[in-house]
């Protein structure tokens, strides 16, 4: 391709986008394979872990769609809310079958968030689990008075019990590609979660094209331990893997032991997993006693991923690594690095953007592409884009402007080749005396330290310079804390001064939203809180 003379792609359209529906590319694969294997539940004791051949996860997905038609009608809300079931997916597809709309629930939730979540989706039914980490049970029952709409709740612990529900004579609808599949909820950072309307052709060619950029290989294993509630869980490793008649293993809940021991017992080809599960798998005493050599490549997103995590990875792991960038609202992948991309490319990018995928880094006052390697605001068009958020159209107005373009609210730079960098959010750009600083580049050098594990930049407000900078730092397990003026030289060697951070703090663990990213505004609301005492 020729080098780009201003930071906009225009979609690759040598791909066509499907008109597919989840029901759909489910039916599509069990026709194409139907005794190969499809899932395989990652539960902790290897006795206890089910298999399903494409043929009996599609039967057991129209069983349990036409179980649902006796409760709901079609484009009705129901929500789930339970840890990494096989049963979670089995009604992923049954919800798709029956033309309702997911509404996807954080376990960790509690009864005012549940509240909040179950009101604002509309959601008429519930399925969930008695407990887990938490009473989940307990907690519906609270809020269930202050949530009228709610009519039906089901308990997965009984769900042979509601398949047995199921009338044979019972009619599936038709479900169109347009047709919204479900409602995620953001982790947001700041104000109510929203709720973005995602569709059946947007998840299902966004996973479609995530698997064939990973080469994913029918008969393949992926080891999947990212939360059924969200994308990377349900859509990329759910439908990836379906679309690819790969054995997608979702992993019941994440521990990095467990996780190692799947990869090894399912000779797993592909390993997901945010940046902190990487970095605790690298740590754990059983990394060197599995075998681990049917791994290929690791694939990691979700939070700023360091370049030194990437070498890291590649080397103890003997496997390529695939960063991804995207949003929830974006279906969610906007970019992914190639398996086989340079090794510089791999661990210092994001890749290039996904077919069908238009995307700019836009100049924030005038929405104009900035020149190559510039900072601007990463904007993404097409057919991966929510429908919007629920029940809310000044906010998806504010994210979605009159030519269609939706507003990350990222800031990112690409070069000449089209690879994209993440700078920060544009509400985290610290501006110290006019300058502008990105805390990713003070984030990546800390990260490149022995002794730093973690490290979390923010702008902390200063009386003279505006803002200045404060770097958050977690040791590396088993190593001594290590001296600020060590790690203040470590950024001098690397940065310009003004970028060195003036504050150091240093903390034992991070508050993390549900997908892994760390909340920085929390960060900084203790920083101000404590120094305000």
């Amino acid at each position: 391709m020729h080098a780009l003379t201003t930071s906009y792609w225009s979609a690759d359209t040598s791909q066509p986008v499907l008109e597919t529906t989840v029901g759909g590319v489910l039916r599509a694969a069990a026709t194409a394979a139907p005794d190969r294997v499809a899932m395989i539940g990652g539960h902790p004791d290897p006795a206890s872990r089910q298999r399903w051949t494409y043929a009996e996860l599609l039967a057991e997905a129209e069983q349990a769609a036409r179980a649902l038609t006796r409760q709901f009608a079609p484009g009705e809300r129901v929500a789930v809310w339970a840890h990494n079931l096989p049963e979670w997916i089995i009604l992923e597809y049954a919800a798709g079958l029956a033309g309702l709309v997911l509404v996807t629930v954080n376990p960790a939730l509690r009864p005012a968030e549940l509240a909040y979540v179950l009101k604002q989706s509309g959601s008429v039914g519930i399925f969930l689990v008695p407990e887990y980490r938490s009473p989940m049970a307990k907690y519906l029952d609270e809020v269930r008075p202050d949530v009228p709409a709610l009519r039906e709740v089901v308990l997965l612990t009984e769900w042979q019990d509601f398949l047995g529900t199921a009338p044979t004579e019972a009619i599936l609808p038709g479900v169109q590609p347009d047709d919204i599949a479900q409602i995620q909820y953001t982790s947001g950072t700041t104000g109510f979660p929203k709720g973005a309307e995602l569709h059946h052709r947007g998840l299902t060619n966004n996973a479609r094209f995530y698997a064939q950029r990973l080469g994913l290989q029918p008969g393949e294993v992926m080891v999947n331990p990212m939360p059924m509630f969200h994308t990377a869980g349900c859509a990329m490793g759910v439908l990836g893997a379906c679309q690819s008649l790969a054995t997608h293993v979702p992993v019941l809940a994440f521990e990095p032991g467990l996780v190692l021991e799947l990869c090894e017992s399912e000779r797993s080809s592909v390993l997901a997993g945010v940046p902190t599960m990487m970095i605790a798998m690298l740590a754990h005493p059983d990394l060197n006693k599995r075998d681990l050599s049917a791994l290929r490549v690791a694939v990691s997103g979700g939070s700023p991923v360091p370049a030194d995590l990437v070498r890291q990875v590649e080397e103890r792991l003997a496997v390529t690594f695939s960063i991804v960038f995207g949003t929830t609202e974006c279906s969610p992948l906007v970019t992914q690095v190639k398996p086989d991309a340079p090794a510089r490319q791999r661990a210092e990018t994001l890749g290039t953007p996904l077919p069908q995928t238009e995307v700019k880094i836009a100049d924030i006052p005038t929405g104009e592409p900035v020149a190559p390697g510039q900072v601007g605001e990463l904007c993404a068009r097409g057919y991966l884009v929510m429908r919007g958020y629920h029940d809310a159209p000044e906010v998806t107005a504010e994210a979605i402007d009159a030519d269609g373009w939706y507003h990350t609210g990222d800031l990112a730079a690409m070069d000449a080749g089209g690879c994209l960098r993440i700078e920060g959010r544009v509400k985290d750009m610290i501006i110290r005396g006019g300058e502008n600083i990105y805390p990713r580049e003070i984030e990546d050098v800390l990260f490149g330290h022995p002794a730093v594990a973690e490290a979390s930049v923010v702008g902390i407000p200063d009386p003279t310079w505006g803002e200045v900078v404060a770097a958050f730092v977690r040791p590396a397990p088993g190593q001594p804390q290590p001296p600020v003026e060590e790690l203040r030289a470590h950024c001098r060697e690397h940065l310009a001064p003004y970028k060195t951070p003036l504050h150091w703090i240093f903390v034992d663990e991070f508050p993390l939203t549900p997908s892994g990213k760390i909340q920085k505004f929390k960060l900084r609301e203790e920083f101000v809180r404590e120094r305000a005492v």
